[in-house]
């Protein structure tokens, strides 16, 4: 098994156990990137893993969010560039959960923002800690828009007026709220929801893996259309590196405090420039 220094992976029972681990608040940068990428891959590849979860060492933070850093320094479209003919690099690693031949379930605790939310979203199911997770997609108020895949899954899962309100409206979901408007399956109460996944989990991974992939495979061929929506927000976003703006905001957030722990564990308005 591949080295990891973000996270660990237990194997057991046909469970694949993916836990964060990336201090100080699982910001999603390169490195968290690069070995979810690898642990998708090999779990994927396991053929003893029916099921994966994916859950979070530190109680406070699911994944904070994408690394604004990171952000500003993606290279800006030149003018008349010819636009992606594909999905982008991360949509590559989330997909990989998505598509892959195993369920893959999320326990939520903590926040889930930005590109946590968009994995999260990318999982087959997401099951949330009521007075603990905490659910957003910020990104409009920085200036761009949710470039992981929030724009594409959010309709699917919540539908289209929903989804505007959450990308539009940038303000932090509760895990009752995210439920009632189907960002998760359901809610449960802190101390329930690891011991309920777990429980999910040992029951999918006792049944055959090839009806879990052929599941799964005839679900995926039931929703025609990503690659061509993907590729789309990849283009929209890069377009909104263009504006000056953007930078002024994300550099603001970056200026505000943004991505230490302190700041990250609260509300985000404060941070946004306006």
């Amino acid at each position: 098994m591949a080295e990891y220094q973000c996270l660990r992976i237990e194997k057991s029972d046909g469970i694949a156990t993916i836990t964060i681990a990336h201090p100080p608040i699982n910001l999603f940068d390169v490195a968290l990137m690069q070995e979810m990428g690898r642990a998708g891959q090999e779990v994927e590849a396991d053929d003893d893993v029916r099921v994966v979860i994916v859950q979070s060492d530190d109680p406070d933070f699911f994944i904070a969010h994408a690394d604004v850093e990171l952000i500003l320094q993606l290279p800006v479209p030149e003018p008349g560039a010819p636009p992606r003919a594909a999905p982008n690099p991360f949509h590559a690693m989330v997909e990989r959960f998505r598509t892959m031949p195993k369920a893959t379930i999320g326990a939520i605790e903590g926040y889930c923002r930005g590109g946590g939310s968009e994995f999260a979203l990318s999982l087959d199911m997401r099951f949330a800690a009521l007075g603990k997770a905490v659910l957003s997609q910020p990104e409009v108020a920085l200036g761009i828009l949710p470039g992981g895949s929030g724009t594409q899954r959010l309709p699917r899962l919540c539908g289209r007026a929903r989804a505007l309100e959450i990308v539009l409206g940038c303000e932090d979901f509760p895990a009752d709220l995210a439920e009632r408007y189907g960002w998760v399956n359901r809610a449960l109460p802190a101390d329930e929801l690891r011991p309920f996944v777990r429980r999910l989990a040992t029951r999918i991974a006792a049944f055959p893996a090839d009806a879990i992939a052929r599941t799964k495979a005839a679900l995926i061929a039931g929703e025609p259309g990503w690659e061509a929506g993907l590729a789309a927000e990849s283009n929209q976003f890069d377009q909104c590196l263009t504006n000056p703006e953007a930078r002024r905001r994300m550099e603001a957030f970056m200026a505000n405090g943004g991505q230490t722990r302190e700041a990250e564990a609260r509300d985000l308005s404060p941070l946004i420039s306006r």
